[in-house]
Order: structure tokens, then C-alpha cells, then sequence
């Protein structure tokens, strides 16, 4: 019997007795821009599951919601703002742009990472300008790789976006966001965008989602993640699917 019909019986004959375990369709889910809002925070922090919390530096409530999702067992990310396009006049505290030297960017990073406290992996908030650019995003990666423990996922709010490119090619871990769950905060919308994170799921194996601390969100996920396992779909920390790439 040759090698490889000797393999391919011994294949069937595991898929016939049930031996070979397939691992079910994993989600993870990125509740961003906590940092202003306590009491919307407190309640997504509440949500079941290992759901993952991205945490805006310099915030007013940024320090307090960080610890108190690490006090609850759920991990917690940097939500590291980052410049966008075109400019809307928004400016968040200790955001990283185009005008930046490289000390600058490096001063601004350590700052943001310093006021977020218990953060393992950093996420773009924002964006649109500076993640299209390769140089300051060799910037940032290099100090997210000078913190061996640091991962980072790309929100990839442009598709132009080279983050994830560039972060592989330096060596840090990452992965980028599959879906918004809200891209408005229509109760109709986070539905229909829920159930295309299950079937996305279902499809590829593993899905990144974001979402964000609104009350058709919140009211939604409170609902919804209890019944994912009845439905054979696995929720994990976001810090599963990154590594696994």
C-alpha cells in the first residue's frame, strides 16, 4: 500500500468514527471608544462573554473604564487615534498625525499607552489619513514591536489602509476588523449587521467585529451573545484571533 493511499484511508477512516474534531466558527467583538461615557462604559464592560475593550487615551473616564474592564476579566486595547481624511476639525487627545517628526511620534505613543492602563494590543481610531502613509506607519509599528507584548489591529477605516501590510512585515501581530456592527446607530442596522457577522463567520471560520458603545449596540449584544453557542458559534477574546494568524 503506498503512503499515500495508507494516509488518505486512515483520513476516512477518522471522518467515519467522528475521531477528527472541526473547531467551530469564533467571533470576537471590539467595543471602541470607551473613555467619556462611564455609564455606557460600566454597561458594555457588563456585556457576557469574553468581548474586548478599546479605550481612547487621555479621556476623562479613559483610566477608570480601562481598570475596571481588567477587574472584569476582559481584555483591553489601546484605541490609539490616529489622523484623518479629510480633516473634520475632530481632535482627540494625544493623536498621532502627518506633521509628526519620528521622536514626536514616539513621545505621543508612549503618552498614549501610559494613560490606558492594562492595554496588550493597540487599535487604530480614526485613521484614514495616517494609515494610508508607509512611513509613519513603519513608525508606529516599530514601537509597537519595541513592546514585544504589544498586538495590533487594524480598524481600517480606508480600504487604502497598509497598516496591517506594514505590521506584518515588522514582525508584530495583527489582524484587521471584518465589520462595524454599527456603522449607524439604527437598532435595524446593528441587527442586520449582527447577523452578517454570524454568517461571515460561518463562512470564513474567524471574524474581527467592532462596535461601539451605543444603546441600540448594547441592547442588541445583551440579547444576542448568550444564545452564539446555542448556535454553534464560539465567542473569543480578540487576543485569540490575532494570534492565531
Amino acid at each position: 500500500m503506498t503512503v499515500r493511499r495508507f494516509c488518505l484511508l486512515a483520513l476516512l477512516t477518522l471522518l467515519t468514527t467522528g475521531s477528527v474534531a472541526t473547531s467551530p466558527p469564533r467571533i470576537a467583538i471590539i467595543i471602541d471608544d470607551l473613555g467619556y461615557r462611564f455609564a455606557a462604559g460600566r454597561r458594555a464592560i457588563k456585556l457576557p462573554g469574553p468581548v474586548s475593550f478599546a479605550v481612547l487615551p487621555g479621556a476623562p473616564r479613559s483610566r477608570a473604564l480601562a481598570t475596571l474592564a481588567f477587574e472584569s476579566g476582559k481584555e483591553v486595547l489601546l484605541h490609539l487615534p490616529l489622523q484623518a481624511a479629510p480633516d473634520d476639525g475632530l481632535q482627540e487627545p494625544l493623536e498621532i498625525n502627518l506633521e509628526m517628526s519620528r521622536k514626536e511620534l514616539g513621545v505621543a505613543f508612549d503618552q498614549a499607552l501610559a494613560s490606558v492602563p492594562h492595554a496588550i494590543g493597540v487599535n487604530s481610531h480614526r485613521g484614514s489619513m495616517l494609515t494610508r502613509h508607509p512611513g509613519h506607519m513603519q513608525w508606529l509599528m516599530d514601537e509597537i514591536h519595541a513592546r514585544e507584548t504589544l498586538f495590533f489591529v487594524d480598524s481600517l477605516t480606508t480600504h487604502r489602509s497598509v497598516a496591517l501590510t506594514i505590521a506584518h512585515e515588522t514582525g508584530v501581530e495583527a489582524r484587521k476588523r471584518d465589520i462595524f456592527l454599527d456603522p449607524d446607530k439604527e437598532p435595524e442596522t446593528v441587527a442586520r449587521e449582527f447577523e452578517r457577522m454570524k454568517q461571515m463567520a460561518l463562512k470564513r471560520g474567524s471574524v474581527v467585529a467592532i462596535g461601539h458603545p451605543y444603546k441600540a449596540t448594547l441592547e442588541l449584544l445583551e440579547r444576542e451573545l448568550p444564545k452564539l453557542a446555542g448556535e454553534g458559534i464560539e465567542l473569543v477574546s480578540i487576543s485569540v484571533l490575532v494570534r492565531e494568524q
